[in-house]
């Protein structure tokens, strides 16, 4: 293997990060507004969200990938392979870090919300400065492993024809 191989390697690591950086860090906003809209007490959002994340985590990611890829273009929305391949890593995201952020959100004890109730916090204070910052700590290690499903997953990146460190290693040892 030469020097030529090995950046070409680099360049594929390089855009198997970032893909993995940005389905993260956007599905991560979205999977908050998700868990929220989960957690709330307004049934129509609860379901509305439920629907979705049933969706998203009913259906491989590669296929996921290929409605977003081609089934977009098919109604005249092309896109770039790696904008393809981004929003599907970051509808992906969103829905599996949403339940994930559901289920920590809703392991914090009871009492804490009821408290909170007590001294008359607001949904968004309750939230912001009681609810949320016990539920990261819970949340923690599933958030962690999805992310490294997430790194897994961008290896998917190349059935639409976009390159990346495992399309790019094939590419070398073929």
């Amino acid at each position: 293997m030469g020097s030529e191989e090995f950046i070409f390697l680099l360049i594929g690591l390089k855009w198997t990060v970032f893909l993995s950086v940005v389905g993260f860090i956007c599905g991560g906003i979205a999977g908050l507004g998700v868990a929220l809209a989960r957690s709330s007490e307004i049934p129509i959002l609860e379901r509305i969200m439920a629907g979705y994340i049933a969706v998203f985590q009913g259906t491989p990611l590669l296929m996921q990938l290929f409605v977003v890829y081609y089934g977009l273009a098919l109604i005249g929305l092309k896109l770039d392979a790696w904008v393809a391949v981004a929003v599907g890593l970051t509808l992906h995201a969103s829905a599996y870090l949403g339940e994930i952020w559901r289920g920590s959100i809703d392991a914090v004890p009871r009492g804490q919300t009821e408290a909170a109730r007590a001294l008359s916090l607001k949904y968004v204070s309750r939230m912001k400065d009681i609810i949320l910052p016990q539920a990261l700590r819970i949340s923690l290690p599933a958030t962690i492993g999805f992310l490294v499903q997430l790194i897994k997953g961008t290896s998917l990146a190349s059935i639409v024809g976009f390159t990346e460190l495992t399309r790019a290693g094939n590419i070398i040892s073929n």
